[in-house]
C-alpha cells in the first residue's frame, strides 16, 4: 500500500490512518474488556484464566501495532501538519491541537503500560499494578481523541462502533465494580 502512495495515490495514507485508528480503538476496547475479565477472575471451561490472560496480552500487542501504523500513516500523509514530535509531546500539533494532543496523551500512557509490563519482574507487582491503572484512563482519552479528530465520527457506522466500544467497557467495568461472581456454564467459579 505504501507504494501506491509513492505512485501518485496519496489518499491511501488517509484511508490507512482512518482504518487503523478504528481497528486500534476496537482492539484497545477488547484489551480493556479482557483485562477487566482477568482481574475479575472470570473463567469457564472454554475460557480458563490463562487463556484470557494470553489473549489479553496478544490483543494488546496487536492494538499497539495498529496504533503505530495509525501514527506513522498520519505523519506520512502530509495533508495535515502533524510531525513526529506531535506523536510524543502532547498539545504541540498545529492541527486540532486539543484532539491530537489527547491522542498523544493516550499513546504516552500506553507506552508507560508497555514499558512497565516489559519490566514487570523488576518493578514488582505493586509498582506494575499502579502504572497499569493508566489503562482505565488511556482508553477514554483515546475515545475522545477519535471523536474529536476523526473525520467519520458523525457517520452512523462510526457512531455505532464508538457506542459499542463504550458499552462494552462500561459493561465490563460495571460487572467488575458490582462484585458479581462471574461463573462458568457449570456454575463453578474458577
Amino acid at each position: 500500500m505504501l507504494t501506491l502512495a509513492a505512485a501518485g495515490h496519496p489518499a491511501i495514507y488517509w484511508y490507512m490512518t482512518r482504518a487503523t485508528g478504528v481497528v486500534a480503538l476496537c482492539l484497545l476496547t477488547l484489551t480493556v474488556v479482557l483485562g477487566v475479565a482477568n482481574v475479575s477472575r472470570f473463567a469457564s471451561e472454554r475460557w480458563p484464566r490463562f487463556v484470557i490472560d494470553g489473549v489479553h496480552r496478544r490483543v494488546a500487542l496487536l492494538s499497539v501495532a495498529f496504533l503505530l501504523t495509525h501514527i506513522i500513516t498520519t505523519i506520512l500523509d502530509g495533508y495535515v501538519p502533524i510531525r513526529w514530535l506531535d506523536a510524543l509531546v502532547p498539545f504541540q500539533s498545529g492541527y486540532r491541537t486539543l484532539w491530537v494532543g489527547l491522542g498523544t496523551v493516550a499513546f504516552d500512557m500506553l507506552l508507560a503500560l508497555i514499558v512497565t509490563s516489559l519490566v514487570r519482574a523488576r518493578l514488582g507487582y505493586r509498582g506494575w499494578r499502579a502504572v497499569h491503572w493508566l489503562a482505565y484512563a488511556c482508553w477514554p482519552v483515546a475515545v475522545l481523541h477519535g471523536a474529536g479528530t476523526g473525520t467519520d465520527f458523525r457517520q452512523p457506522w462510526m457512531f455505532a462502533i464508538d457506542a459499542a466500544c463504550v458499552l462494552a467497557v462500561l459493561g465490563a467495568v460495571g460487572v467488575r465494580l458490582s462484585g458479581a461472581n462471574l461463573q462458568s456454564t457449570t456454575g463453578a467459579l474458577r
